[in-house]
């Protein structure tokens, strides 16, 4: 195919001198989406893109049945405020799945449809959390994929909007107090309270008071504190307990406190330290029974349950009611005890497969297990907050759109409660868990799925993460059974970085351990090469946010091991990301460019001051949104330009810029649009063509 010239990008000689290191800049024009420079040469990179996909084959048959699959639909686990239950179903016709409420007599009725609120599917509901009664319902929506959410409250009986909107709550958890009168809340401080470029930052703890203006709301907790913070609220069922966390940005640690409501007002907490400077992560849950129950990866990195007396939360007090296991990360647990011997259900991940475990409620002796579905991931284990003897819990797998099921303590038994609304025909494929050893020596797990008897090398798409803790898990994925029931093969790997072993493996991909991440990619490479499940050239690799960064680094690093890269909403240019978007509250994961021995980590690998004229780069497509709040499109656009300078080979180097949305939730046709591209590229440069 012959290949239009790319547009013309002018190459700045801007050498900026870091810490003694010269830092070439070239491309730092196009940091200005609004300059006339940097809006020509999307516009021509837009028609570049429209050119270059539309001369590929088989782009209607990968949208076809994207869409087809993902008519299955979704469903939400029921969240339970008396005899009055809320959940998440979108069904095969709609763009975005609508929040539902089923009264005490059964009638099950919309409280929130994104698509009634806003035709055009620009709007999205973000978070929402009934009161404890379920008479009111605080719920958060953005527009436009910026994720800039405005806080509303409804009248659940009726069905009425009666607050809001409450700008400024992204990410704001909400902690209803007893009687819907007030809740706690999360808010930004206005930008013009703020140093200029620092409105995404300076968070605050508020209480409002339902029917009065914000104006009023008391300031609780963040005052003086480090500007990144995110805050987490909660309130116990009967509302005597408060508890408040902080964590500085995107650590894995937290601060965090407590405060008797009996003892002190809502409006000025008397809060108690449960811990403080420590490099950890807990939470609290007060139980029905009168005792605190503590989640922790103190002194447990896979994590491991506690309890202790709420007058005495701090962790000199605390006891072992669930250890930390040696293989398992322990992830989830409910409290059922309307039983003559009450238990609690713990969750839990073993080389990213879930289960369940049944345990005294006093004691924690093991008593058994609840059934599930497959080998697959539960998504939260669910009570009723008043207690008793059921739990629910989503499920999915690799071929199993979600599903909710329902654990009865009293027979032992899981039965299915609901499943996703579409009757969909799924592809059967097979999926097989396989181990390899990376550069140091370190075992890593990798998921590989392909289709039943087929054998050889195979165009292969290689996706990973690596990072935050995240893990990769099993789940339904229209993208992934198309790809596979076209011939192809999907692998996972399951790298450092992420918390598929828990915190310890989290940290081995970190800040001065990144490369290990990289490393950890290229073996799974290697290893799919040498196993003959696929080859060089038809091995691609995939990755969005952080795992764009992840194929970024790959394909600068060992360009000659992948044929194709699909690289979405990426970190590229690390050595200024903590100026754009949200990238100041992920430094405590990467490290900062303004410390010398952090720098050096991130200069070593930054993708964008990686590129190499003269060298044969894999086929690249960069995929980018343009209200993305979190990571700017800024990062690819630079990578883009300095590829296709860079790029001595025929293979493409391409950019898709897609207009309002944004890093995350997106209507299904969209989703379906990018996708449906996504594939299409990598098959053509993969060589799949079934």
């Amino acid at each position: 195919m012959t290949r239009q010239p790319y547009p013309p990008a002018s190459r700045d000689e801007l050498v900026e001198e870091l810490h003694g290191v010269p830092v070439p800049d070239p491309y730092r024009w196009l940091e200005e989406p609004d300059d006339p420079a940097t809006k020509e040469w999307l516009t021509a990179q837009e028609e570049l893109f429209a050119a270059e996909m539309g001369a590929l084959p088989g782009r209607d048959a990968f949208k076809s049945r994207i869409a087809e699959l993902l008519k299955s639909g979704s469903i939400g686990a029921p969240v339970w405020r008396g005899e009055r239950r809320f959940f998440m179903r979108r069904t095969p016709e709609q763009e975005h799945a609508v929040l539902y409420t089923v009264d005490p007599d059964g009638t099950e009725r919309a409280l929130l449809d994104p698509t009634a609120l806003d035709p055009t599917g620009l709007t999205t509901l973000d978070a929402w959390q009934p009161d404890k009664e379920g008479r009111l319902l605080a719920y958060q929506v953005s527009v436009g994929g910026d994720e800039e959410s405005s806080l509303y409250l409804m009248d659940v009986l009726v069905g009425d909007r009666i607050e809001g909107p409450i700008d400024r709550c992204r990410y704001s958890p909400v902690a209803w107090l007893p009687g819907g009168e007030a809740f706690y809340y999360v808010r930004r401080l206005p930008s013009t309270e703020v140093p200029e470029g620092e409105d995404q930052f300076h968070r605050r703890v508020y209480l409002h008071r339902v029917g009065t203006s914000t104006e009023d709301d008391v300031l609780i907790f963040g005052d003086g504190m480090e500007k990144t913070n995110y805050y987490g609220v909660a309130v116990s069922r009967d509302g005597r307990w408060l508890q408040i966390s902080a964590s500085r940005g995107t650590a894995p640690r937290n601060d965090l406190w407590v405060a008797d409501l009996s003892a002190s007002s809502p409006e000025s907490p008397e809060l108690v330290v449960v811990q403080e400077d420590v490099d950890a992560q807990s939470s609290l849950h007060f139980g029905r029974d009168g005792r605190l129950y503590v989640f922790t990866d103190r002194d447990a990195p896979r994590a491991r349950i506690c309890v202790t007396d709420p007058s005495t939360p701090q962790a000199e007090h605390w006891r072992d009611l669930i250890p930390q296991d040696p293989e398992a990360v322990l992830s989830d647990f409910a409290i059922l005890d309307d039983l003559d011997r009450p238990v609690m259900l713990v969750g839990w991940t073993r080389h990213a497969i879930s289960e369940i475990s049944v345990h005294d409620l006093g004691t924690g002796e093991r008593l058994g297990e609840v059934p599930t579905p497959g080998l697959g991931t539960i998504g939260g284990i669910n009570e009723r907050p008043e207690g008793g003897y059921e739990a629910w819990f989503g499920y999915t797998d690799n071929t199993t759109p979600p599903t909710i099921q329902r654990y009865d303590a009293r027979t032992g038994e899981t039965t299915l409660w609901a499943a996703s609304p579409g009757a969909v025909e799924v592809p059967a494929v097979d999926t097989e868990q396989v181990t390899y050893r990376s550069a140091d020596g370190t075992e890593v797990h990798m998921l590989v799925i392909s289709k039943p008897g087929a054998d050889g090398p195979r165009p292969t798409i290689l996706y990973g993460y690596g990072g935050f803790g995240i893990s990769m898990t099993p789940g339904y994925s229209a993208s992934i059974l198309t790809w596979v029931e076209s011939g192809g093969v999907y692998a996972i790997a399951q790298l450092r970085g992420g918390g598929e072993q828990g915190e310890e493996w989290h940290r081995a991909g970190m800040l001065a351990n990144k490369q290990n991440v990289y490393d950890d990619l290229h073996a799974a490479a290697e290893h799919l090469i040498s196993t003959g499940v696929t080859t060089a050239s038809q091995l691609a690799i995939s990755g969005g946010s952080n795992g764009g960064l992840l194929v970024g680094a790959a394909l600068t690093q060992r360009p000659d091991l992948y044929a194709a890269v699909v690289c979405s909403a990426p970190l590229l240019d690390m050595i200024r990301y903590e100026r754009f978007g949200l990238g100041a509250t992920w430094n405590v994961e990467y490290g900062s460019a303004e410390k010398p021995e952090e720098f050096a980590w991130l200069h070593a690998y930054s993708p964008y001051h990686h590129v190499r004229e003269g060298v044969s780069y894999p086929a690249t497509l960069f995929t980018v949104f343009g209200s993305d709040t979190r990571v700017h499109p800024l990062h690819a656009w630079k990578m883009c330009a300095a590829l296709q300078h860079a790029q001595s080979s025929g293979r493409p180097i391409l950019l898709r810029n897609e207009t309002e949305v944004g890093h995350g939730a997106r209507a299904v046709s969209k989703s379906v649009e990018l996708a449906a591209d996504q594939l299409t590229f990598l098959a053509y440069h993969t060589g799949l063509t079934s």
